[in-house]
């Protein structure tokens, strides 16, 4: 299943989205509405290859928490994505069997590459 996970309030998922041009096969999902669940995360996690790809440390809880001058484990990365939704690097895109994580210019041309691609 094609799967977007991001921010309805945030305006950089929703100019990525626009730009994207996504159609009806992808489903959305805004994580703060309805949280992931632990089979979606480790569906990302899957395809990733780590927890730690998926989290954001822009997050501003990141710096609330200090967790900068902690070792975190891929466990702790696991756990802080569910427990709250803006741990999560928005926006994911799970697009046929590959992700695409975060917001970087590179990573959002491969993302529109793949879904103008089919």
């Amino acid at each position: 299943m094609n799967k977007l996970y991001y921010l309805k309030t945030c305006d950089t998922c929703k100019r990525i989205m626009k730009d994207w041009n996504l159609s009806s096969e992808v489903v959305l999902q805004d994580i703060k509405e309805e949280a992931i669940t632990v089979k979606q995360l480790e569906e990302m996690h899957k395809l990733s290859g780590s927890y730690e790809a998926l989290f954001s440390k822009r997050a501003k809880l990141y710096k609330e928490m200090d967790l900068k001058n902690q070792s975190l484990t891929e466990a702790d990365y696991k756990q802080y994505i569910l427990e709250h939704y803006t741990f999560l690097k928005r926006p994911v895109l799970l697009f046929n069997n590959e992700i695409f994580i975060g917001n970087s210019k590179k990573n959002v041309q491969l993302a529109k590459e793949a879904i103008q691609n089919g």
